[in-house]
């Protein structure tokens, strides 16, 4: 469920279609389900646009076609008709979650000032998603195209699995707020798409945030109450495994050198030990022949 709306809000679901291709369409109300009714379906394109490739996505999912022509020759039309409608919207209180379905950068300025009027705002948009749209939403959903079974595999094989270094400075702020140190997982995930809208452990190479944090050996888990928390691993704690084997080495040094010091001495007192044994032998041999 979305920590931004709430399960009950009424959504917009506002669609640039000159900009995105139509199979995003089916994701975008997937993801957006979670924060509510969609009480408005629009997509917004010119002529060729919507006559061609987005005529059976929109009838078949129930969005409005909003058509819009070209006055001028490299004019949108479009996006000042999709911000409006927002805007409109708004101020009519239709709607109190509003999903872009875009990746131009455009809307950034829209999606600012519909948050300052105090409404959530997603976005669903491509790879090719510029930051300032981005960082302008609530959540970013971003949608990948799917691939072949074979492309599949040969991905899940090279794929490697990578860390994220505001994850831990997260943890560490997190959990230095609190009077026993440790962080709820719930709580961290929601801090980490706040601050980056577009984060998910997918990205790194995980199938879940508690899984991604696992990978980290200076960070603490722990399971209580049913649910997972975590906090810093104390400095002590993460060097003391390196450490013990450095102090073993040492130890080993050492006794290495005891042993020796103690092995060469008593063989020059062996040696010592015979000399005397052979001399004290003839002293006595001398003392007692006689005279």
């Amino acid at each position: 469920m979305a920590e931004t709306g709430k399960s009950g809000d009424r959504v917009a679901v506002l669609v640039d279609c000159d900009n995105t291709s139509p199979e995003i369409l089916e994701y975008a109300l997937r993801v957006i389900a979670q924060y509510g009714r969609v009480v408005v379906r629009r997509g917004y394109g010119n002529h060729s646009t919507l006559a061609n490739k987005w005529q059976e996505a929109l009838v078949r999912l129930a969005f409005t076609p909003c058509l819009q022509y070209q006055y001028a020759s490299g004019k949108n039309t479009s996006d000042i008709a999709l911000a409006l409608d927002a805007l409109e919207n708004l101020f009519d209180n239709s709607a109190d979650t509003y999903c872009l379905v875009t990746s131009d950068s455009d809307f950034a300025y829209l999606c600012r000032k519909l948050r300052e009027r105090g409404a959530t705002v997603c976005i669903v948009g491509e790879e090719k998603t510029p930051d300032a749209l981005r960082n302008a939403s609530d959540q970013f959903f971003e949608y990948v195209p799917p691939e072949s079974d074979s492309v599949k595999a040969d991905a899940g094989k090279t794929q490697k699995l990578r860390r994220s270094k505001a994850l831990r400075a997260a943890v560490t702020l997190l959990a230095a707020d609190t009077s026993e140190g440790w962080v709820g997982l719930g709580e961290l995930g929601q801090y980490m798409r706040r601050t980056d809208p577009g984060f998910t452990p997918q990205k790194y190479g995980h199938s879940g945030l508690l899984e991604m944090i696992s990978t980290y050996s200076d960070l603490e888990i722990r399971r209580d109450g049913g649910g997972h928390w975590v906090q810093p691993r104390s400095s002590s704690a993460a060097i003391k495994e390196p450490a013990r084997e450095e102090t073993t080495e040492v130890v080993k040094e050492i006794t290495k050198e005891t042993i020796k010091e103690i092995k060469e001495p008593s063989k020059d007192a062996g040696k010592a030990t015979t000399r005397g044994g052979r001399r004290g032998g003839a002293k006595t041999a001398v003392k007692d022949s006689p005279k």
